[in-house]
């Protein structure tokens, strides 16, 4: 057979319509996010009904924060290497187990101590979860529309965190804080045998590992791509990486470069995410808004990511993600500064918080898509783990400073400004990302539609 009538990965991917099988995955990820989204800022719900039982200081109360950050750093960081080694489906199970098991455990917590530890535990399946459901969803859609069907998978992370919102201030004040953790921890648990019957493999993993496998074979056929093919028909179509550890992957053939541009990118943005998601409401209680609406203000933060992160990924496929991500970024310092000029009047404070969200959130969702494109098969659930790891630094970086300028008596607006100016520096690296190293031919990174 000659080259020009091979028939690659990307094709079957790319040319056929596989209904069934992208749902499925699609449906799963979505419901993953969602969760992981829930119990990642559910200690934020609760952060002023603990400080005030537990009489806690904002600085021990950001060391909780930081706690179960730093676990989603570890998770992320140690999960995203593994699963390209040994496959996605396996290491989100163990995920997903570990995360809802202590998640739950949080809800008998007794102790300052103890709440550390079952955070920290927690984090750590949560971060080892993220990157395989980006990772798998990156690989089941075709090219013309990966980063939207990304974005749209992200967005149950966002959602779930609109949900606790909702109905966070009302499970607290009926049934006590512990609730958000019961709820939190028995939805994951739930989810398990869900993925573990229905959630395919990594169709890349799979081609990469053993082509003549059966569970290949039945995963190709799921795609109903015309003609059909013999598995063993199949070129994948990218360097071999298989010799080469996954972590290697993101600093060679000209990558080290665009991997720390990203990596800064990640680290901005989740600084200022988690910012606003742990510190936001006892912001808000400060200034003497009630704690129901101050956990609304998280509901309709995410709901701007939510609604930004579909309406930039639109944007990312149709004229490419570095014009639209630099901008979202500078907008992003404009809102977050914005919203401690507007904190004491709620309608003000609820609109500024809602475009804080859109672009925060919204521009977080197409990094996420653009560096889950950038690497190959063999590297893939690296490079989004530790670009998610690195940028979970970010996340227990502004918890805690957050605490200490809390703690030191910064005015609100004082805080607000400094915690937005970081968006610039992200603006930066996003504009210098298409002129360093592999990045200046990698279509993926260039334009996400053309991936």
């Amino acid at each position: 057979m000659t080259d020009e009538r091979k028939i690659t990965l990307d094709d079957v991917i790319d040319d056929s319509s596989a209904p069934g099988i992208r749902v499925v995955v699609f449906a799963i990820c979505f419901c993953i996010a969602m969760l992981d989204g829930f119990d990642t800022q559910a200690i934020g719900f609760v952060a002023p009904v603990i400080s005030q039982a537990w009489q806690l200081a904002p600085d021990s109360m950001g060391v909780v924060f930081a706690a179960g950050l730093f676990g989603l750093t570890i998770g992320a960081l140690m999960f995203g290497p593994i699963a390209d080694i040994y496959g996605r489906k396996g290491i989100l199970l163990i995920s997903v187990v570990i995360f809802g098991s202590f998640a739950l455990a949080t809800a008998w917590a007794q102790t300052y101590h103890q709440l550390l530890l079952f955070r920290f535990l927690t984090g750590i399946g949560l971060g080892g979860a993220m990157p395989n459901v980006i990772a798998l969803t990156s690989e089941y859609f075709p090219k013309r529309n990966r980063t939207t069907m990304v974005t749209l998978m992200f967005i149950g992370f966002p959602i779930g965190a609109v949900v606790g919102g909702l109905a966070g201030g009302k499970l607290i004040s009926l049934f006590g804080w512990q609730s958000i953790f019961y709820v939190g921890g028995i939805a994951p648990l739930l989810m398990l045998p869900i993925i573990l019957l229905l959630l395919p493999e990594s169709v890349r993993y799979l081609a990469k590992k053993d082509r003549s496998s059966a569970q290949f074979a039945s995963i190709l056929t799921r795609f109903n791509y015309r003609p059909k093919v013999d598995a063993a028909q199949i070129d994948i179509l990218e360097k071999d990486s298989a010799q080469v550890s996954p972590v290697r992957v993101l600093f060679t053939e000209g990558r080290a470069l665009a991997t720390a541009l990203l990596w800064i990118i990640f680290f901005v943005n989740l600084l200022i995410l988690y910012f606003l998601v742990n510190w936001l409401p006892t912001v808000m209680t400060t200034a003497g808004v009630s704690l129901e609406r101050a956990i609304v203000a998280i509901a309709v933060l995410n709901l701007g990511g939510v609604i930004g992160g579909f309406v930039l990924s639109r944007f990312c496929d149709k004229v490419g993600p570095f014009a639209v991500l630099a901008l979202s970024y500078m907008l992003a310092a404009v809102f977050v500064a914005l919203i401690g000029q507007a904190v004491t009047s709620i309608p003000l404070s609820l609109a500024t918080i809602f475009f804080a969200g859109f672009f925060v959130i919204g521009a977080q969702f197409c990094a996420n898509a653009v560096a889950a494109q950038f690497y190959p098969t063999a590297g893939r659930s690296a490079g989004v783990g530790w670009a998610l790891g690195v940028g979970r630094i970010g996340s227990i970086v502004g918890p805690m400073i957050g605490g200490t300028m809390i703690a030191a008596g910064l005015t609100i607006d004082r805080l607000l400004l400094f915690s937005g100016l970081p968006a610039i520096i992200a603006a930066v690296c996003v504009l210098a990302l298409p002129f360093v190293g592999a990045a200046r031919t990698a279509p993926a990174t260039v334009r996400p539609s053309e991936a």
